[in-house]
């Protein structure tokens, strides 16, 4: 049998390399072979953790962060197999993964690197795993977006190969640095990885140099890894951008005559990069500062046309357009220093502040400059106006388009696969998470004849074999593998057939201590309460919650509770509906809220809130009697509670009020 080194090159990724060494501890059953793990001096634990639980892999531990190349290259110098895999940590393999790679390469005697189909935790293609050097005009048309825009042409399309079919054999320039697989002979000959490029990049420096020794790089999609792409850059300060482009630059200083233009196109591309990154991140507010500027502009200038008193005509022509745009630009400051615009939210309450904050200092500011003290009025008048305009256009955005809104009641469905023990541990542990509301629909078992059996509280809703089916029908968000029990030979079966389903693949850790997923690693611990930040502690959200409140049942109370209350006086109301409307007058003894918790409780000491008319507790399903998970559901609503998130809860009341049948 031929023997085989595979090389990772680890770097606080600790969850991530446990779950590919389990995946690789049946991948290699056929094969002898060794394991060569170089830890980039991680803060997370990985050496010692890898070490204890598995005692057969070779450990090198760097004082310091060498860099992907580098780093790979130690383990080059170590391995001494036939067959040499390097492999990133945020990886899992097949089965068959080697065994169908090699029998590959054994039957194409030019092939001197392979790669196999490497996919998204969601099941799509990873571009990047097969691709074109980037050459002058290679180079252009991905850093112009005309590769994206033209995937299926063979002209536009060449740095990520996208005209070609996924499922075929082709020979490519360049694969993935994520999954190589090359002989000893190709390595004796190439050599290792080129130190300087410290990441990004190496792997299209090898592939050069490969085929430049006579061999061929081939894409072989006859098996497939997953890869949890950037798991390592989340965990560190690295500018990705800046070392991806400039590696881009090094491998054409390299390869290809000095060309001004492509060196042009590389820095050009990474100043775009950055600032599309910045606008994307920092849309929000700096589209929320454009609207407030415009409208505030415009409040000015209907304010000064309208208001004539006296011998008063306006603005002078010398003052314009400054007189206009100054101020507007003035209140989108105070609006900023005051905290009025959110990268994810669109706040009223501090916009309020600010424009009262404003009124004050441009009034303060005339008595100073009294060159430009031309009407007061004409200033209240604006303010007024904005006041209604700034409020106005942030009720429609967050009500009709649901943007800016903090928190939104989104429970995570969710099916659990694997054993019933495994399935009851792990369904309890989610259970007790606080910073996720999850709704476990149910288990999928290993075998047809296990559907419908009952699990504890839970049902086996399908087997292996109709789990695609059963996330389509329950509309599931998020699927988790018990790994210990399920083949990766099945896992990747099940993904890959689900990549059309808008789901996240989640490996639970096989002492169900963590998930693994495509955003994240979450850990399952329980949370200290003491450590969470609670909005319902705070006094601002609480003074606008019984503002709000007041404000409702007023409204309520003037309209629609007369009627109730004198039906009350001749026919029992039986309807959720007249419930709530006849407990609004407990809302003015101010021991009730219109939403809160189903009674008045406590967590460890923990203020969470009135006993509400109506609640989560009212529009969630869960199981009545089990009082951890009504406690929960009461402190996931302390936790995230705000104006926006009570709205959306009455809404939902009110919805479900209407269509439940009495």
């Amino acid at each position: 049998m031929p023997k085989l080194s595979i090389i990772i090159v680890n770097y606080n990724v600790k969850e991530f390399v446990k779950n590919l060494l389990l995946s690789l501890d049946k991948a290699l059953k056929e094969f002898t072979s060794e394991i060569i793990i170089i830890d980039n001096a991680s803060s997370d634990g990985s050496v010692e953790d890898i070490k204890i639980k598995f005692p057969t892999v070779k450990v090198i531990a760097n004082s310091k962060n060498v860099g992907f190349g580098k780093a790979n290259n130690q383990g080059l110098e170590l391995a001494e197999g036939e067959y040499i895999v390097l492999l990133n940590p945020d990886t899992i393999v097949k089965e068959n993964t080697f065994k169908n790679l090699i029998g590959f390469m054994q039957s194409t005697p030019d092939a001197g690197m392979v790669t196999c189909k490497v996919l998204n935790p969601d099941g799509s293609l990873q571009l990047a795993c097969r691709r074109s050097f980037p050459g002058p005009w290679t180079s252009f048309t991905k850093v112009t977006g005309l590769s994206k825009l033209f995937p299926n042409s063979k002209l536009f399309a060449r740095y990520n190969l996208t005209y070609l079919d996924e499922n075929k054999i082709n020979e490519v320039d360049a694969v993935s640095g994520s999954f190589m697989l090359f002989t000893r002979d190709v390595y004796n000959k190439v050599g290792g990885f080129d130190s300087r490029f410290f990441m990004y990049g190496e792997d299209l420096d090898l592939c050069y140099r490969v085929q430049s020794n006579g061999y061929k790089v081939y894409y072989v999609p006859t098996t497939e890894i997953i890869h949890y792409k950037g798991e390592s850059t989340k965990r560190s300060s690295l500018d990705e951008t800046k070392i991806f482009y400039e590696a881009m630059h090094l491998f054409v200083q390299k390869h290809f005559s000095s060309s001004f233009l492509v060196e042009l196109i590389l820095r050009s591309a990474i100043i775009a990069r950055r600032s599309v990154a910045f606008l994307s991140s920092y849309r929000l507010p700096i589209i929320s500062a454009i609207v407030d500027f415009i409208l505030f502009t415009i409040a000015l200038y209907i304010a000064e046309k309208n208001y004539r008193p006296g011998t008063w005509g306006g603005f002078p022509e010398a003052m314009k357009p400054w007189v206009y745009l100054i101020p507007g630009m003035l209140q989108t400051v105070f609006t900023a220093m005051v905290g009025g615009y959110k990268r994810s939210s669109i706040s009223t309450l501090r916009v309020l502040i600010s424009l009262i904050v404003g009124l004050v200092l441009s009034s303060s500011m005339t008595f100073f400059l009294k060159q430009y003290a031309f009407s007061r009025a004409v200033l209240l008048i604006t303010y007024s106006i904005s006041a209604a305009a700034f409020i106005l256009w942030r009720i429609i955005v967050k009500a009709v388009f649901n943007v800016g809104v903090e928190t939104s009641v989104r429970r995570i469905k969710t099916l659990i696969v694997g054993d019933e023990t495994q399935c009851i541990e792990l369904t309890e542990k989610l259970k007790s998470s606080y910073t996720n509301l999850y709704s476990i629909v149910g288990f999928i078992g290993k075998r047809t004849e296990s559907i419908g059996k009952k699990v504890g509280s839970y049902e086996v809703l399908g087997s292996l074999e109709t789990i695609v089916k059963v996330i389509d029908d329950m509309k599931v968000n998020r699927v988790i593998f018990t790994s210990d029990e399920i083949s990766f030979e099945k896992m990747f079966s099940i993904v890959s057939k689900s990549d059309k389903v808008n789901v996240e693949f989640l490996v639970a850790g096989s002492e169900l201590d963590y998930l693994v997923g495509k955003t994240s690693v979450t850990m399952l611990d329980n949370i200290p309460l003491l450590k969470i930040h609670y909005n319902l502690s705070g006094i601002g959200h609480r003074l606008i919650k019984s503002i709000v409140d007041l404000l409702i049942s007023i409204s309520i109370l003037v309209t629609i509770f007369p009627f109730y209350f004198l039906a009350s006086l001749f026919v029992k109301v039986k309807s959720d509906f007249g419930k709530f409307i006849l407990g609004i007058p407990l809302i003015f003894s101010f021991k009730r809220s219109l939403v809160g918790t189903k009674d008045i409780v406590k967590s460890d000491g923990l203020y969470l809130g009135k006993q509400g008319l109506t609640g989560l507790w009212y529009i969630e399903n869960f199981n009545r009697l089990d009082s951890s998970e009504l406690e929960k559901l009461n402190i996931y609503y302390a936790k995230n509670q705000n104006i926006w998130l009570d709205l959306e809860i009455l809404g939902k009341s009110f919805a479900k009020m209407f269509m439940k049948k009495d």
